[in-house]
């Protein structure tokens, strides 16, 4: 792919001696992309579009990465790194309801942001963008896969379900139903969702009764 004249440009100037690489911008240029990434799609983003939304210089986007496709490496990275804790999970002492409080209302926003988010790198050809869709993948479902693997195995530790069979599969679960509701048909989901998921297929594979 060939690479932006402006980024051409950009690189051909001379950089001052002993101008420092201001970070304290990073974050908001890195947000600024994932705006636009939701907004317009892959395709369609431009990196000055990321420049604007973030009141930045074009120079200073263009030092920092070569091509849109870095930028959103780092973004999404970025996004991944700053998903739930598995340290503070909730303990209420039981599967359901730790699963429920940990999506509550506040955090199911957080984490359908994180997904609209993904969508906008839902069409890209794996093929082509090898790296972009393997780091939209670990940031953006895996995080939640590792922390549904996490409260099964609270639950088989406390006697509260048997282990299954494939527990990484089970463990995906929730989150692949959570990616596909946002990312392919367009829909949010609520605590509803969320509680009807569990009750309807995975507590059902767990071998829990649903409540009532």
């Amino acid at each position: 792919m060939a690479e932006d004249p402006t980024a051409q440009a950009i690189r051909r100037e001379p950089s001052p001696r002993g101008r420092r690489r201001d970070s304290s911008r990073d974050d908001a240029i890195l947000d600024a992309a994932l705006e636009v990434l939701a907004e317009q799609g892959y395709d369609r983003m431009k990196m000055d579009q990321v420049a604007a939304r973030a009141k930045a210089g074009k120079a200073t986007v263009y030092r920092r990465w070569a091509s849109k496709q870095d930028m959103l490496i780092e973004a999404v990275t970025r996004l991944g790194d700053n998903q739930v804790d598995i340290d503070i999970l909730p303990d209420t002492g039981n599967f359901r309801g730790d699963v429920l409080a940990l999506l509550r209302p506040e955090t199911s926003d957080e984490a359908q942001h994180r997904i609209t988010v993904m969508a906008g790198l839902a069409t890209l050809p794996a093929n082509e963008h090898p790296v972009l869709t393997r780091a939209a993948h670990t940031a953006g479902t895996q995080p939640w896969i590792v922390v549904m693997h996490t409260l099964i195995e609270r639950a088989i530790a406390r006697g509260e379900v048997a282990e299954p069979a494939d527990l990484d599969m089970v463990a995906a679960v929730l989150p692949m139903m959570m990616a596909y509701r946002v990312s392919i048909e367009r829909e949010p989901f609520d605590h509803d969702l969320v509680a009807r998921i569990l009750d309807t297929v995975l507590l059902p594979v767990l071998g829990l009764a649903a409540p009532g």
